[in-house]
């Protein structure tokens, strides 16, 4: 058996992907968006793999990976790890191969994700939900396989996973008449960077190939500064299709050589990219799949004037996650702000706080008495909302003003974790 995890990936081998691919993935638009290009005072592209079969770019990996196994591999069945979109990708291919596959998922994993996967992959695919992260779902699935001699699926770390995902680089190439200064695409595990980045090194070299991690899971970021391959402690898990605590040995080795700069974005600010992909332009992103755009400020004076391609990597967002990335939105934009309050326990204690310390336009939105802790005292959990972000320390001023001693939860993420 050929050793997978070291063999490198060449500019033919994604030609030879786009052959196999081209009747099974749709060649998904590249669309230059008005506003953000106004926004930013750049040519801004959109790479819609959000518009893809499986509503993200995974497909292309697992199909060009699964199809050319051995009959015998194929009879014995696959099994694959995912936090959502490559179990999609996986279970379409699955179906379309007649092969019986086992997906292992992330407890986590949001419901629309597992419905999507057994949609596609009915009734040749088995879900198993097991563990909090990724790497747990991983684990498992290894040690599955290997107990059953059944083939794994990488969603990364195979040069035949990461040559599908370069035929989105391809793509791209090919719908521009125009060179691409920068191209800006979420990391995960590593796979689309690595793919994507070797064909743009290879066929436009002088573009910038920028990778956009979450905050709470800067993997490749970490790895690169150590020079070695790194296992985070702990991850945000909520950018779910890039929350991987170790990204792969070969994508590693690849993007060190194709990476020109990452950058780590806060989820709350991902969580604001979505919102206004939504509002202003239409596109229902997931968090892995706003990660691009999120990372267009940071390079706000380098882009200007420039052809700008960012990959809209997916877009499978569970709508019953709305509210939360509302909240974190405003949080991370500084109009949300959490506090727990101590009151006086007096009469007249509230009235006083809602008429000299909350502004005109400052809004409760979550008020939650707690028990006394002394005679005198009463902490309160107050949430308040504010119209600009600008607010905030003329509020903090009027509440030590007028004698009201508090904790601001936003800072304590583990405070927050807890009371939010």
């Amino acid at each position: 058996m050929e050793n997978t995890e070291t063999k490198t990936v060449q500019v033919r081998d994604i030609l030879i992907a786009h052959q196999v691919l081209k009747d099974i993935v749709v060649n998904t638009p590249l669309q230059k968006d008005a506003i953000l290009s106004e926004k930013y005072g750049a040519n801004v592209y959109l790479k819609r793999e959000d518009l893809q079969v499986v509503r993200s770019f995974k497909l292309r990996g697992a199909y060009h990976l699964m199809q050319g196994l051995s009959e015998e591999e194929l009879q014995n069945g696959v099994v694959c790890a995912s936090a959502g979109n490559h179990a999609q990708g996986f279970a379409y291919s699955c179906k379309a191969l007649g092969v019986r596959g086992r997906v292992f998922m992330p407890s986590t994993t949001p419901r629309q994700k597992v419905s999507r996967v057994e949609f596609f992959g009915e009734p040749f695919v088995e879900v198993v939900l097991t563990g909090d992260t990724f790497d747990d779902s991983f684990n498992e699935a290894k040690g599955y396989c290997e107990d059953n001699s059944m083939t794994f699926i990488h969603p990364f770390d195979d040069h035949r996973t990461i040559a599908g995902q370069g035929t989105v680089g391809m793509e791209i190439l090919e719908s521009m008449d125009q060179s691409v200064s920068h191209i800006f695409m979420s990391i995960g595990g590593g796979g689309l960077i690595s793919g994507v980045g070797t064909y743009f090194k290879n066929i436009s070299p002088h573009t910038k190939v920028i990778g956009v991690e979450p905050a709470g899971a800067p993997g490749m970021k970490e790895s690169l500064k150590k020079g070695k391959v790194v296992t985070l402690d702990k991850i945000d898990k909520f950018v779910d299709g890039a929350a991987v605590k170790t990204v792969g040995q070969l994508t590693y080795n690849i993007a060190k050589e194709v990476i020109d700069d990452i950058a780590v974005i806060p989820e709350g600010k991902v969580c604001s990219t979505m919102l206004n992909l939504y509002n202003e332009n239409a596109i229902v992103a997931e968090p892995a799949g706003a990660l691009s755009v999120s990372a267009l400020d940071s390079y706000r004076d380098e882009i200007k004037g420039k052809n700008v391609v960012c990959i809209i990597s997916g877009g499978n967002n569970d709508i019953e996650r709305m509210q939360e990335i509302k909240e974190r939105s405003l949080i991370y934009d500084g109009i949300k702000h959490y506090f727990i309050v101590n009151f006086p326990q007096r009469a007249g204690a509230l009235r006083e706080f809602m008429s000299e310390v909350l502004g005109e336009t400052d809004d409760i939105t979550r008020f939650e008495y707690t028990k006394k802790n002394n005679r005198d005292k009463g902490p309160v959990l107050v949430g308040i909302e504010l119209k600009q972000k600008e607010d905030y320390y003329p509020l903090i001023k009027r509440m030590e003003n007028n004698g009201f001693t508090y904790v601001e939860i936003n800072k304590d993420q583990d405070l927050f974790n807890l009371l939010i």
